[in-house]
């Protein structure tokens, strides 16, 4: 096939990230109310500042004001990892920054799988945040072991996926037809499975050790545990939460709210307890897992280098004095 009957890696991404929208509204209705709420808000915004509109307007930002920013899962191999990374290049996205999560107590670490230059991030700026369980963390000798055994059975990919993703590497590209078999395919990987493949016992061992490693270790597949949509005023939006019933965290996350918004606020619904069934001889244990959750976020202004510094020095003197602060124990 010649390279100009393949479409673009942006345009895949594009079908891709509304596919996800799509499945995670179904499997987390309370996702949905989100975005609608966020979707209200964002009109409001812009009917009464028709000035933030218009430039809105002329810079493409308006378009892509509904498309979510970025969701976030785990994996628990590096094979996974190394899998996942030739299926996200076909999107055209590659890992940038290395998080070092244990560091704050959460046993992974992590990149951000992210379209790189301008002119894709314009078209569509989805990301999907990336967490490696490291194994080498867990105390436990036995339950490490047990947890390298449990994750070596498993295949996270459809032959599907993975022939697609040859495909592409081999010819360059994929039609239209074949990107849209794609996305349906790479779907699989992402989407929610309420019967774990441990028994209820092993899950607790794995939980003991730490939620995340629950989280990865008990199931088929690293489902996407949040998405997060823009919102253009998160304090109207977490107000609305509120309203309409949501369990909000308790304060909105980052810098406090400013005529001039600066770096990142962000804001969610607590994770959700999900029903899920687990293996138990001829029959199935019923038990509960709480990993999915909504977030939005708000973006501000980048900082100079000097600003950033004077931010972090309060920021840190506002921790030491005993205020809140983040934890991003839900984000990984």
């Amino acid at each position: 096939m010649t390279a100009d009957r393949f479409v673009s890696a942006d345009h895949i991404r594009s079908l891709f990230s509304q596919a996800m929208s799509h499945m995670y509204r179904t499997e987390v209705p309370l996702y949905g109310t989100l975005v609608e709420l966020v979707g209200e808000v964002n009109a409001g915004v812009l009917a009464a500042q028709p000035e933030l509109a218009a430039q809105m307007e002329r810079s493409g930002e308006r378009e892509r004001l509904d498309v979510e920013r970025h969701g976030a899962i785990r994996v628990g191999t590096a094979q996974e990892l190394c899998t996942l990374r030739r299926l996200f290049a076909v999107m055209g996205m590659q890992p940038v920054g290395y998080y070092d999560l244990s560091v704050a107590g959460v046993p992974v670490h992590s990149t951000a799988f992210r379209p790189v230059d301008g002119e894709s991030l314009n078209r569509n700026p989805f990301r999907v945040f990336t967490s490696l369980l490291r194994l080498e963390l867990i105390e436990d000798e036995a339950l490490r072991a047990q947890a390298t055994q449990i994750l070596s059975r498993r295949s996270i990919f459809t032959p599907g996926v993975l022939q697609l993703i040859e495909q592409c590497e081999r010819d360059g590209g994929l039609s239209d037809g074949d990107a849209w078999r794609f996305v349906v395919e790479a779907l699989e990987t992402f989407r929610w499975h309420n019967a774990a493949t441990v028994s209820l016992a092993t899950y607790h061992a794995l939980h003991g050790a730490h939620r995340l490693v629950a989280d990865v270790v008990s199931f088929r597949g690293p489902h996407i545990n949040h998405l997060t949509p823009r919102t253009l005023d998160i304090d109207a939006a977490q107000a609305s939460m509120h309203a309409r019933g949501l369990a909000a965290k308790a304060v909105i996350e980052g810098p406090p709210r400013r005529d001039c918004p600066i770096l990142l606020r962000q804001t969610s619904f607590k994770a959700l307890e999900e029903l899920v069934h687990f293996p138990s001889g001829e029959d199935n244990a019923a038990g509960t897992h709480t990993a999915r959750f909504g977030e939005i976020e708000q973006r501000g202004l980048a900082l100079t280098p000097k600003g950033r510094a004077l931010y972090d020095a309060l920021l840190a003197q506002a921790r030491d004095s005993g205020g809140a602060g983040s934890t991003g124990g839900d984000y990984a």
